[in-house]
């Protein structure tokens, strides 16, 4: 491999005269290593780039939770910079996005080197001229303005760097899907003008010792889905991997352990819609998600994650076009489809082999707590074979709607497909339709905080017909579109990451009215004197359950709940699906 620090200290005395009156070493660079950019030094970084070289632009793209603008650095050989344009020159298009977690500032560095080298060299700017490069400098501004140098404990620098939290506290790798930050709001801009082909999220982190500095999360295959993720499983990780290792970079999927040692093999990390590569992954976009070892020296972190991203972007030329076709006949699969998968279990009946290079670990006594501790002995490496599980299979399946209604009402979950650019069309008119909707039967939900909510689990539904009246300004949601399933994702109630499980319709778990026990009893009787069949249920129920037998209000609830007076919108999703 090539002296990392040699090549980029001599990058400086390869620049024009024309270049004087900037300084392109960044600050990484220039500490040797020991430190990382600030938010304002990296914007400035950027903007002198764009200052000098034509074939750079940075756009503010819509204000974030501090109030400050999310940048967008744009390269095209071509020096064009509108999204529609670009998209008409039919150019690959590749999305990095840094410092979601600003403490994690490996792809905050490595970017700006990235796409200086990429500008001073005139023979890789027309290698990649077919090929546009889209960056995200910082993501989590909040973040990286809350600067510390103890917040990440087990990190190996740098010096300082930025906070998980963003300016609200939101750890902006779980606000994907449910979008309660204006960070989140400006990324869908971004990504939909964009479209992109491939998108790299750039972290650090570490669950456990091994040799290895970085590790991958290319989004999971089988839920990616169709020939797409066959393309990204057994095209697009190999050869990005194989060129990797002909750097003497050996990588490894992402270590999805905790407290405890992975040479017994584990699974794959499942990003379901919360994670970037998860919400990416719902308009067939390649999404992938580099974790460096967060116990490795910090240049050692930046300098692979530089070399993935010369990865990713030679990968996406040589196949750019290939990518496009996928995803187009992706996008063509998912409308054809009749049931789609909305939860998904690991198939342990297929597995693959890592030769994985890992350290003994072993427990021995701690010396803070006296009791037995994880301990990885580094003076001894092994280089073995364990299974890694990474199949997934559907757990369930629901039949895929011609069409999803939504009241107006709603204008919550109307206003997030509008920005993640959902077609719909408003009734004119008051209109009837015989529909199927969801009763919420049953579901758990979080006890404590999780960012921001209290989200639903194991949630259970019934479908009912009806026949309603929908009234004009409310709206018809086709399936047939591209966002097919952005839609199935956020409205099927029992998907992980569904807009009920994340609390939108909460509303709908009260009831609003009620009943005075002593009013009630004499309208009590009159039910059960009309209505035999209830008056029969009530009594078998008497009979049979002695806590009921002996409780006069649990009576008078039961009769109530199953009379007209019950709230008809009580448990009853309000998302309704026609077939």
């Amino acid at each position: 491999m090539k002296n990392f620090f040699i090549h980029f200290f001599c990058i400086g005395f390869l620049s024009l005269n024309a270049q004087n009156s900037f300084d392109f070493k960044t600050v990484f660079e220039k500490s040797g290593g020991l430190e990382t950019a600030t938010y304002t030094e990296t914007i400035e970084y950027y903007q002198n780039l764009a200052q000098l070289y034509p074939e750079i632009e940075i756009k503010e793209m819509g204000k974030t939770d501090n109030g400050f603008p999310l940048h967008l650095v744009i390269f095209n050989s071509d020096k064009e910079f509108d999204f529609k344009k670009i998209k008409e020159s039919g150019k690959s298009t590749l999305l990095i996005n840094n410092g979601i977690h600003p403490g994690e500032p490996d792809g905050i560095d490595a970017s700006m080197m990235f796409l200086r080298d990429l500008a001073q060299n005139k023979k890789l700017k027309n290698q990649f001229k077919n090929t546009v490069i889209f960056i995200i400098p910082i993501y989590n501004i909040g973040g990286a303005l809350n600067r510390n140098s103890t917040t990440r404990a087990n990190q190996n620098g740098p010096k300082e760097y930025g906070f998980r939290g963003n300016a609200r506290n939101f750890d902006l790798n779980r606000d994907f899907i449910k979008s309660d930050t204006k960070n989140m709001l400006a990324f869908a801009a971004i990504f939909h003008q964009i479209n992109p082909d491939i998108f790299v999220d750039t972290h650090v982190s570490n669950g456990a010792d091994y040799q290895y500095t970085l590790t991958h999360l290319f989004t999971q295959h089988n839920k990616l889905g169709g020939s797409l993720g066959s393309f990204l499983h057994d095209k697009m990780m190999p050869d990005i991997l194989d060129d990797l290792n002909n750097k003497n970079i050996p990588a490894t999927p992402y270590v999805n352990v905790f407290n405890t040692s992975p040479d017994k093999g584990f699974s794959q990390y499942f990003d379901s819609p919360r994670y970037s590569t998860g919400y990416t992954t719902l308009f067939n976009t390649l999404g992938v998600m580099i974790e460096t070892h967060m116990l490795k020296s910090y240049p050692k972190r930046v300098e692979v994650t530089y070399e993935f991203l010369w990865s990713s972007l030679q990968f996406l030329s040589k196949n750019g076009q290939e990518i496009k076709l996928k995803r187009t006949i992706a996008n063509q699969e998912f409308q054809s489809m009749k049931t789609y998968p909305i939860q998904w279990e690991i198939d342990s009946t297929k597995t693959s082999k890592l030769q994985f290079k890992g350290y003994e670990a072993s427990y021995k006594k701690s010396e803070v707590t006296g009791l037995n501790r994880l301990f990885y002995d580094q003076t001894k490496p092994f280089d073995k074979e364990i299974i890694y599980y990474n199949y997934f299979k559907p757990a369930k399946e629901i039949e895929i709607p011609l069409a999803y209604i939504i009241p107006k009402a709603w204008w919550n979950v109307i206003d997030l497909l509008k920005a993640n650019h959902i077609e719909m069309t408003v009734f004119d008119k008051d209109t009837t339709l015989l529909v199927d909707t969801y009763q919420i039967i049953d579901f758990k939900s979080r006890v404590k905080p999780y960012e921001g909510h209290f989200p639903h689990y194991q949630i259970k539904t019934n479908s009912i017909k009806k026949e309603l009246k929908f009234l004009k300004g409310d709206y018809f949601v086709s399936t047939k579109q591209n966002g097919i399933r952005y839609l199935i994702e956020t409205l099927e109630p029992e998907a992980p990451d569904s807009f009920f499980s994340w609390n939108f319709f909460d509303t709908i778990l009260q009831e609003k009215e009620g009943f005075s026990p002593y009013v009630f009893e004499e309208t009590a009787k009159e039910i059960l004197k009309s209505n035999k069949h209830l008056n029969d249920l009530f009594e078998h129920k008497k009979n049979s359950d002695e806590s009921f037998r002996k409780n006069a209000f649990a009576q008078l609830q039961f009769i109530y709940k199953n009379s007209e007076f019950a709230e008809s919108s009580y448990l009853i999703y309000p998302i309704y699906r026609i077939h």
